[in-house]
């Protein structure tokens, strides 16, 4: 596959920096507008999803990247390589390869921190990634990049937004660090915040996905390959990214955290690499997917969480239905001691019987209290 890329199309080395950022998306007030609202809205949804991260929590993560580990495996090695799959399966024209390609190197987004929230899954883990997949993007973009594309014998090269990477890096850690503070400090506070923080983020962020489309409509096209490809693309990160956590033995709140943060990429940074590295007669042919895989990722991230809700709402009402009576007995807590305790006489099955008849009725005591909730 060779890229058709000539001098006389691509960005001159010596091009203004006027001429390298002028894209199809919707200038002056409204793109500035736009532009603020949406730094504005992460850093709020970030500073209340902060409050749901302590710091035992993160510290045993980073002490024990092992969940770390495996989701950047899957951000920067599966994704790409499904990516350049998808590009050759379906035959692209070499301008829009590369534009799926872009979009399978970038890191992970910070909305997949909004889902992973409301799928009840590792919050500590699901920050952690994406601050690691965002530092890690400074040296893996451009060696996926380079791996995927030297074959392709392109006629330009692809500009890495380094600032861009910076940017979003510093948008994400400080008003998670300060949501961290709160709720080592406040952590009642912290509750309502991050309750709140959810809602209003979650809502906020449709709105911004909707004027980010209505912003960009005409860059919107007829390629029904992209738009398909766009439509599969964030399933296929989502199922291979659970699949990989559940080879690698990772619990099952873990799985849906590195599931979701793998489907999940952040979109503006792929938006602002083919900005920096394409010139506006390419974007109207390639703006389209990233525009078209955001709306498509949020699609998916929200059936996801529907779909979690159902069977959750369906999973506590079984206890119920089984045995009545010890509906109030066996819940949350009680339950996981019940559990525990299970767990510490699994293991002491192999050791003697007690041999006093004190003894004895000591070790069959709880056993009365865990078959009452069975």
């Amino acid at each position: 596959m060779r890229a058709n890329c000539s001098s006389s199309s691509a960005c001159p080395a010596n091009s203004s920096e006027e001429e390298l950022t002028v894209g199809p998306e919707a200038q002056g007030s409204l793109g500035l507008v736009f532009t603020v609202v949406s730094a504005v809205m992460m850093g709020l949804l970030m500073f209340s999803l902060g409050c749901s991260v302590e710091i035992r929590k993160l510290w045993w993560h980073i002490r024990r990247p092992w969940g770390i580990a495996v989701g950047l495996l899957c951000q920067f090695g599966l994704m790409p390589l499904t990516a350049y799959l998808l590009a050759i399966s379906f035959s692209l024209k070499p301008v829009h390869a590369i534009a799926v390609l872009i979009m399978g190197c970038c890191p992970g987004g910070t909305i997949s921190n909004i889902f992973t929230f409301w799928v009840d899954g590792d919050m500590d883990l699901s920050i952690s990634m994406t601050a690691c997949s965002t530092v890690a993007a400074l040296g893996m973009m451009p060696l996926c990049l380079y791996l995927y594309t030297w074959s392709w014998d392109l006629a330009q090269n692809l500009t890495i937004p380094y600032q861009n990477i910076g940017i979003t890096l510093v948008c994400l850690t400080i008003p998670v660090a300060f949501g961290i503070y709160v709720n080592y400090r406040w952590p009642k506070q912290s509750k309502l915040i991050l309750k709140v923080g959810a809602v209003v983020g979650g809502v906020l962020l449709l709105v911004v996905t909707v004027a980010g489309v209505v912003l960009a409509k005409g860059s919107w096209n007829s390629d029904t390959t992209l738009l398909t490809i766009s439509f599969i693309f964030p399933p296929i990160g989502h199922v291979s990214g659970f699949l990989l956590a559940l080879l690698t033995h990772q619990s099952w709140q873990r799985c849906r955290t590195i599931s979701l943060e793998t489907g999940a990429q952040n979109i503006q940074m792929c938006i602002t690499m083919l900005q920096l590295s394409f010139t506006a007669e390419h974007l109207v042919q390639m703006f389209n997917f990233p525009l078209a895989y955001g709306l498509f990722q949020l699609v998916d991230g929200v059936l996801i969480v529907a779909a979690y809700q159902i069977y959750k709402r369906r999973l506590k009402n079984r206890p119920r239905k089984r045995n009545p009576d010890c509906a109030e007995v066996c819940h949350d807590k009680k339950c996981r001691e019940a559990s525990a305790f299970l767990e510490v006489h699994e293991e002491a099955a192999g050791t003697p019987e007690p041999s006093g008849p004190m003894d004895r009725h000591r070790a069959l005591e709880p056993t009365g209290h865990i078959t009452s909730c069975e």
